[in-house]
């Protein structure tokens, strides 16, 4: 009977914790940036747990560009970048202000980064992770 009173009482406790704290929010994404030298135009972050190895070789990653003055024109946005560390090369694969994914990039090529130094910067850091 006190087993039974017991369960009970879990049983109606987790169902009240999946109601008011839903699952999505338990299992977030967690962030965690890796900040690459600065340049005179803002500052680039990389998040290393966003890191996959993609069939061809390459590897992507979520990436964020903060401006160095931030207004409603020049704000963060985010980036969903691959990386080919033998051609030393990137393209970004979707774009978003809000969040990452918001708009596809569907005619992304390899490009150089052409001495963008935070582009460089990201390169490095990913490829030598």
């Amino acid at each position: 009977m006190k087993d039974n009173f017991i369960k009970n009482i879990v049983s109606l406790l987790l169902v009240i914790l999946v109601t008011f704290y839903p699952l999505e929010k338990t299992f977030a994404i967690s962030y965690d940036w890796l900040e690459v030298p600065k340049s005179e135009y803002g500052e680039q972050l990389w998040d290393k747990n966003s890191f996959h190895k993609n069939r061809d070789g390459s590897i992507r990653v979520f990436s964020k560009f903060i401006p160095k003055s931030n207004t409603q024109i020049t704000q963060e946005i985010l980036y969903t970048m691959d990386i080919n560390c033998v051609k030393h090369e990137f393209k970004d694969i979707a774009v978003g202000v809000n969040r990452f994914n918001e708009f596809k990039n569907k005619d992304s090529e390899w490009k150089r980064p052409n001495g963008d130094k935070l582009i460089v910067g990201v390169i490095n850091q990913v490829c030598a992770y």
